[in-house]
């Protein structure tokens, strides 16, 4: 019998890069790609496991898993640091005074 791909084993590693990259847009963008690559790894997971001599790119979907673990791991680091630096600046009044004496002190 004739090994196929499975399903989406492509998608789940380009979700998981795309978690990774998506940390830097405030981390929602990383916990969105994050949760779907994790989702669509654990349907792949279960129908390779099932027939496991009948698929291949189970690589592809491990290393999706990792990554969207990695990307999610970061992505909520990065909102937990946005929270953190919001209540450390007091706001939104207190985040452009900042940037005002940055600009102030260092010209612009």
């Amino acid at each position: 019998m004739e090994k196929r791909e499975l399903p989406n084993s492509t998608l789940i590693l380009v979700f998981g890069i795309l978690s990774i990259l998506g940390c830097c847009c405030y981390g929602v963008a990383g916990v969105i790609f994050g949760i779907i690559a994790l989702v669509m790894s654990k349907r792949a997971i279960e129908i390779y496991n099932a027939e496991p001599e009948l698929y291949t790119g189970y690589q592809n979907v491990k290393t999706g898993r990792i990554l969207a673990i990695i990307g999610l791991v970061l992505s909520v680091l990065s909102i937990l640091g946005g929270i953190a630096s919001f209540f450390i600046y007091g706001g939104l009044k207190g985040i452009q005074e900042m940037q005002e004496e940055i600009l102030r002190e260092y010209g612009g």
